[in-house]
């Protein structure tokens, strides 16, 4: 039985909800976000028997929609904002290929060289094969290429001159040619996803954890819209980090309650981390403003924060409790309540069968339908009629969660 059918005959918590949704590392326009919403809320609106419609919102400073959702004869409004970053990443992945091959190597360097890699493995290995995987493929694409030229060259060099094509000349054209295939791999990575992934690894490396400028300045001014609408007259605030998002949402909600800018009779503030990847930024040797912010956000009573992941997902660090993994679990701890999603259980299997091995299309199913939801349903949480808190007050976290310190940089000041 779902949490929410648990629940059935309960007063209404709320009528009007504030839904901040902070996408992980992801270059592409908001309004997928807001097209994946549509879609899947119809359907799980359908498999589940309650109503869901969606209008547009009225134009502003984030991109967002209007919900209306009528579940056990209570409708509720919600309105959902995207806190796009999307231009810093568009920025980030703007790299010539033999740039984007310095970034490989960098990278590698700074995982490999601190210890971060091995301890990660500790954890799950699915991330780790994510993280390694662009390096193995761009490592591949560049042996192909240095093939082609060298193939090109000894060829000129087996061969009587032809046309003036001397062994220099071949040389030459043997590296226009290897470039040229370079190029097209790039070209095709829409579909390989090698570059994408390393520019996303690249980004957290490049200053072994720490967060470049431009990226503290968007921090600063989500806090403020954040801020901003706990200060308006609506029930629940939620703040939703995906990937990469969630250790984003972590530092923005450590510095809003650190500033005081939570009114103790405002709105329920609410903090939902999917699929996270917080281990590999906050294993990183100079990660210290995240392990701090992650020690002072678990012990806050100014939030609820629940950490929803699945061992089915292979790009997420499934179960692994973020403060705890990272080594800075504070004495009095409270937070996050860690849980499954259980894909194997609340997809079909006809559908988990055609998913399984999808792996990016299996990291965002926390924001998608479920033919047979448990207690987690991303459409009840977003426009449903109870806070986060009372939804998943006195849930267990799984057991098989893993919450023992493991990085081996665990400093929250430089």
């Amino acid at each position: 039985m779902g949490a929410e059918q648990a629940q059935t005959g309960q007063a209404q918590e709320v009528r009007h909800r504030r839904v901040f949704y902070i996408p992980g590392y992801d270059p592409i326009h908001p309004r997928r976000y807001r097209e994946l919403y549509r879609k899947e809320a119809a359907e799980q609106a359908r498999i589940s028997g309650y109503d869901l419609t969606l209008t547009p919102a009225p134009k502003g400073a984030n991109y967002g929609w209007h919900a209306t959702g009528r579940m056990d004869g209570l409708e509720t409004q919600a309105d959902v904002a995207v806190l796009v970053w999307s231009d810093i990443v568009r920025g980030s992945m703007d790299s010539s290929i033999p740039a984007t091959y310095a970034q490989l190597f960098r990278t590698a360097a700074e995982y490999i060289g601190s210890g971060a890699l091995w301890r990660l493995m500790r954890l799950r290995k699915g991330p780790v094969i994510a993280a390694l995987y662009p390096i193995g493929m761009l490592l591949l694409q560049l042996m192909i290429a240095l093939l082609l030229a060298w193939g090109v060259f000894a060829l000129s060099r087996s061969l009587p001159p032809v046309g003036g094509i001397t062994p220099v000349l071949g040389a030459a054209l043997g590296v226009v040619l290897g470039g040229l295939l370079l190029r097209w791999f790039k070209k095709k990575d829409g579909r390989i996803f090698a570059y994408y992934l390393m520019h996303d690894y690249a980004y957290s490396a490049q200053h072994k954890g720490a967060n470049p400028p431009e990226l503290e300045a968007r921090i600063t001014t989500f806090t403020d819209t954040i801020a901003e609408a706990l200060r308006t007259d609506t029930d629940e605030v939620l703040v939703v980090g995906h990937s990469s998002g969630a250790h984003l949402a972590v530092s923005i909600l450590a510095d809003l309650i650190r500033s005081g800018r939570v009114p103790e009779t405002g709105p329920t503030l609410a903090f939902l981390s999917l699929g996270q990847v917080v281990p590999m930024v906050s294993f990183l040797r100079n990660a210290h403003r995240l392990r701090a912010d992650l020690a002072y956000l678990s012990a806050r009573d100014e939030l609820t924060w629940v950490d929803v992941t699945a061992p089915g997902d292979g790009c997420a660090f499934a179960l692994c409790d973020p403060v705890s993994v990272s080594g800075v679990a504070p004495a009095d701890k409270r937070w996050p309540l860690v849980f499954s999603a259980q894909f194997t259980r609340s997809l079909s299997p006809e559908r988990w069968k055609a998913l399984r091995w999808r792996f990016f299309r299996l990291h965002f199913q926390y924001l998608c339908a479920f033919d047979a939801p448990l207690d987690y349903d991303y459409f009840r949480i977003t426009a449903g009629p109870i806070t986060l808190a009372t939804r998943y007050a006195g849930r267990p976290a799984s057991a098989s969660r893993i919450d023992r310190a493991v990085s081996k940089f665990t400093s929250t000041a430089p």
